[in-house]
């Protein structure tokens, strides 16, 4: 069983691959983990694209299941094997970017709003994730985007699972497991 879960920002990609892990007793691989480099400050510095597919290759292959989270569109077809599920995961803006502030306030504390340095990368980030849902031809906003994401969708020429809603985990781990 190999299984892609992917979508925005704070969609709940990680939460349910835990979950989802969890219950069928397989490692999860979290996209974070290959494209940021550790540093510092967290989500700074990206990996050079060549080690990133690597390492991601070498730890994919040393499992015969498993469950990668993140949005890969842009890695390369020769970093993943053949999928046996994909999920989409999609949840309305305002309740999107809700979670993403607390996510950040939880992981950074009051820096984001204290600290000058962490407060402009605070709200450039929750600017870059806004762009998500706004189409690309009106905004002209070139990063991740839900077309990006459903564009790549109908290039699979392939059934994908899309969970749209705001949905618990316990609802969403449902459906996946009906699907499976």
């Amino acid at each position: 069983m190999k299984i892609h879960l992917f979508g925005a920002s704070a969609s709940g990609v990680t939460t349910l691959g835990h979950a989802l892990a969890k219950k069928l007793h397989i490692p999860y691989f979290d996209s974070d983990q290959y494209f940021w480099l550790p540093s510092e400050i967290p989500f700074a510095l990206k990996r050079n694209p060549e080690e990133r597919n690597q390492l991601i290759r070498t730890a994919l292959t040393t499992h015969e299941h498993w469950i990668f989270g993140g949005s890969s569109v842009s890695w390369g077809d020769d970093v993943f094997p053949e999928f046996d599920l994909i999920v989409f995961l999609w949840i309305p803006p305002e309740i999107r970017l809700k979670r993403l502030k607390e996510r950040e306030l939880e992981r950074y504390g009051t820096a984001i709003y204290d600290d000058p340095d962490r407060n402009i990368r605070y709200r450039e980030f929750i600017e870059w994730a806004a762009q998500y849902d706004i189409d690309p031809n009106e905004s002209g906003f070139t990063g991740r985007s839900l077309k990006v994401h459903e564009d790549w969708i109908k290039s699979l020429n392939r059934e994908v699972l899309e969970i749209r809603g705001d949905f618990s985990v316990e609802e969403r781990l449902e459906r996946i497991m009906k699907y499976l």
